[in-house]
């Protein structure tokens, strides 16, 4: 019993930091969040395009000196890890300023890995046991980004699939009213051109 409690705690003391978040961006308008770790922690940041427009965004990481570490424009998704080269405070912003009405969901993680002056200061040799409980919280952690990003590409084809219907069913119906149209059409063309004038 001794055992499940010390794997317990060190799983919940191992867990990366991993938060998932859903966020709308405005037109005209950029939403960023912060992370302060220090040189050396492993960082990653995963996001995809929920709803709106065509599902586009502009990117940007920027390091603590203001720098950027990676810039895209116009992304529907992306994943991009790196390891922190300086202590401080960095940035992830999501920028819709080159959309005119329409506000973006952006689904999103940020993975902070253990820092290195913490790995160093659990000792220079773990056990086995610890190593194992990391490489499975890391590999749940990893899960459960992979399964927050197919339920969001599940909800995209979900409303691409709805909107693709609904147009069918329309062009199916307007097709139907133009047939109906062109019949009435022409029985009236040829009852007129088969009608029989008199002459009085």
């Amino acid at each position: 019993m001794n055992i499940i409690k010390y794997i317990i705690t060190l799983i919940c003391f191992y867990v990366n930091h991993s938060f998932a978040y859903f966020i709308t961006v405005d037109a005209h308008a950029e939403e960023c969040f912060f992370d302060k770790v220090e040189a050396g922690t492993k960082m990653g940041l995963t996001f995809e395009i929920a709803e709106g427009g065509f599902l586009d965004i502009d990117v940007r990481i920027i390091d603590p000196n203001g720098q950027n570490i990676y810039q895209g424009e116009r992304e529907t998704s992306g994943k991009y890890t790196f390891a922190a080269h300086s202590s401080g405070t960095y940035t992830y912003c999501f920028s819709n300023k080159m959309s005119t009405m329409t506000p973006k969901i952006v689904m999103f993680n940020m993975a902070v890995g253990e820092s290195p002056k913490a790995e160093h200061a659990e000792g220079e040799s773990p056990n086995k046991l610890e190593e194992m409980i990391k490489e499975l919280t890391n590999s749940l952690a990893g899960v459960k980004q992979e399964q927050e990003y197919m339920q969001v590409r599940d909800r995209i084809h979900r409303s691409i699939n709805e909107s693709t219907n609904s147009r069918v069913v329309m062009w199916s119906f307007f097709e139907a009213l133009i047939l109906v149209a062109m019949t009435v059409g022409q029985v009236y063309y040829l009852k007129r051109f088969f009608e029989v004038r008199r002459v009085v």
